[in-house]
């Protein structure tokens, strides 16, 4: 589980990050923070579950 947070709060860093050098209006940034937030989770999550049936 704590894989998960350290997960959820570099997403959260990184996409703050983006948010403040990306160019556009104040609503524009937020909401490509936000978007780069949840592909951040999103893609993890998928890769996850797709190494999850590869025997090692």
């Amino acid at each position: 589980m704590i894989h998960f947070f350290y997960l959820v709060a570099f997403a959260f860093f990184v996409s703050v990050v983006f948010g403040i050098i990306a160019e556009g209006s104040n609503r524009d940034r937020i909401w490509y923070a936000a978007k780069t937030f949840l592909q951040f989770i999103l893609v993890s999550m998928v890769l996850a579950w797709l190494l999850y049936f590869i025997p090692f």
